[in-house]
């Protein structure tokens, strides 16, 4: 309420959704690894990336999201934990809302930045995390970054992981040109 309507566009959604699916993707076997044959997180990832190819944005999505959620909070692994969380990131940019609100944000970084996580999490490094921001930012699709910008700056909170959301966020928000 009392946020500014922004564009936004089904096909905006989609390429976003496609891309968060693939950098969720990225932290996965640190996820499968701790939990082999738990599927949650990769069905999250599964149901956005056929949203982002077409499909309709139904239920399914947000079920999918919530069930990766429910597997994050059931492990004792930190990095699989992130990995799952980046699965429920990459579902929930599905829901990127179009309203100017700083809040928003995280529906567009969520995926990359717990991926990263997940990665420096899993290596003790936070090199790991470098390189797959990098990876992500590599691979982000224009209309991404186009995306980001109608936003305002997003509110990433303290520690570490408020520190990913802002690398993330900076990155996406950097011309691809420079």
């Amino acid at each position: 309420m009392g946020h500014e309507a922004i564009p936004l566009e089904l096909g905006e959604l989609r390429r976003l959704s496609l891309w968060t699916a693939d950098c969720a993707e990225q932290s996965l076997p640190l996820y499968e690894a701790v939990a082999p044959g738990d599927r949650r997180p990769r069905e999250a990832i599964e149901v956005v990336r056929t949203f982002g190819a077409g499909g309709k944005r139904t239920k399914a999505i947000r079920t999918a999201a919530f069930a990766a959620l429910k597997a994050a909070g059931e492990l004792d692994d930190p990095a699989a934990e992130a990995a799952a969380r980046a699965a429920v990131g990459a579902a929930g940019s599905a829901y990127l809302h179009p309203f100017a609100a700083a809040t928003q944000v995280k529906h567009i970084v969520a995926s990359a930045q717990y991926a990263a996580y997940a990665h420096e999490l899993a290596t003790a490094d936070p090199s790991a995390a470098d390189a797959v921001i990098r990876w992500a930012v590599e691979r982000v699709p224009p209309t991404v970054r186009e995306v980001l910008a109608r936003y305002p700056f997003g509110t990433p909170g303290r520690g570490r992981l408020g520190e990913l959301h802002r690398q993330v966020e900076t990155e996406l928000r950097r011309s691809s040109t420079s």
